[in-house]
C-alpha cells in the first residue's frame, strides 16, 4: 500500500495510507491532506491512484508543486519521491515497489572500504582528524578568550601603577572557578552529534537517501571522483580521496573543497562524481 509521509523541517507530522482513488492536498479543511500554511493554496494539488500507479497533478497553485526539487505540472510518482508544497514535504512511499533502486544507488555510489586504497583512506582519516582538532582548538580558544575579557575599569587598573583605593578593594569579590581553571565551560560543550543523511538531488536516483551511520563513508566512482565523509565529535567532514583528473575536487555549495577536510553544515549541497546530494542533519 502506498503512503504519504508529511514532514516539516525533517519532523514527521502525519502519515496517510492511500486507500482511495483521489487525494487532494491543500490548505482548506475539505482536503484529504490538509496543510494549514499560508504558502499552500486552498486546493494545491491532487494525487490519483489507478491500480498500482499514482499520479500527481498541480491544481494551478500559487507557489507551485515540486518533486525532488523540480517544478511539475503532472508527474508519475515513484517510490521515494519527495513532494514539496510550500514549506512542507510529502514523501511518497510505495511498499509494493522493490528496494532494488536503493540497493542499486548504494552499489553505484557507496564504496566499501575493502575496495578502496587503504593508504588513501588513512590519509582521508588523518585530514578529517586534523580539521576536527583545529575546530575543537578554535572552540576552546574562543571560550578561553571570552573568559579572560576585562571590562574597561579592570583594564585601566592594570595599566595604572597607583595602588588601589580601599573603596576599590571592597569591590573585589571571590571569583568562582572559571572555564580557564577546569577547561571549556560546560555551557559551551557541544551536544551529542545527531545522525545525518544525504539525499540525492539529481540524476536517476533523485530523492534517494543515505543515512551516515558509519564513522567513515566513502562515496563516488573510482577513477572518476571519490570522497569520504567522516563522523567526528565536532561534526561531519568531507575530504577528497582521489579523482581521475588531478585537482578535480568535490564541490560544496558550488565551491571546490580542495585538499583539506571541510566541515559540512545542514542543507549543504555536495556535488560528487556528477551527482548532487543534499546534506541534512537529523
Amino acid at each position: 500500500m502506498a503512503r504519504l509521509i508529511l514532514s516539516l523541517d525533517n519532523q514527521v507530522l502525519a502519515e496517510y495510507n492511500m486507500t482511495k482513488e483521489r487525494y487532494t492536498i491543500g490548505r482548506l479543511p475539505d482536503n484529504d491532506v490538509r496543510i494549514d500554511n499560508p504558502a499552500v493554496s486552498g486546493h494545491h494539488s491532487l494525487i490519483i491512484n489507478i491500480l498500482n500507479d499514482s499520479f500527481l497533478e498541480d491544481l494551478n497553485s500559487t507557489n507551485g508543486t515540486y518533486v525532488n526539487g523540480k517544478l511539475i505540472k503532472k508527474h508519475a510518482l515513484q517510490h521515494g519521491d519527495v513532494i514539496t508544497i510550500g514549506h512542507h514535504q510529502l514523501r511518497f512511499s510505495d511498499q509494493q515497489a522493490p528496494e532494488t533502486e536503493q540497493d542499486e544507488f548504494e552499489k553505484t555510489m557507496v564504496i566499501p572500504a575493502g575496495q578502496q586504497n587503504a593508504e588513501q583512506l588513512a590519509q582521508a582519516e588523518r585530514a578529517a582528524d586534523k580539521a576536527a582538532a583545529a575546530a575543537a582548538a578554535s572552540l576552546e580558544g574562543d571560550a578561553v578568550a571570552e573568559s579572560v575579557k576585562l571590562d574597561p575599569e579592570e583594564a585601566a587598573a592594570l595599566e595604572d601603577d597607583t595602588p588601589p583605593s580601599p573603596a576599590a578593594e571592597e569591590k573585589v569579590e571571590p571569583v568562582s572557578p572559571a572555564s580557564t581553571m577546569t577547561g571549556i565551560d560546560p555551557a559551551l560543550a557541544p551536544n551529542a552529534l545527531p545522525l545525518a543523511k544525504l539525499q540525492v538531488l539529481s540524476g536517476a536516483f533523485a530523492g534517494r537517501e543515505l543515512e551516515l551511520t558509519k564513522a567513515l563513508t566513502t562515496l563516488g566512482r573510482p577513477g572518476v571522483q571519490v570522497a569520504a565523509i567522516t563522523r567526528r565529535a565536532e561534526g561531519y567532514y568531507i575530504v577528497h580521496v582521489e579523482s581521475g583528473t588531478e585537482g578535480d575536487f568535490p564541490l560544496v555549495n558550488g565551491t571546490p573543497i580542495g585538499a583539506q577536510a571541510r566541515k559540512l553544515s545542514d542543507n549543504d549541497v555536495v556535488q560528487l562524481a556528477g551527482v548532487k546530494m543534499g546534506f541534512f542533519a537529523s
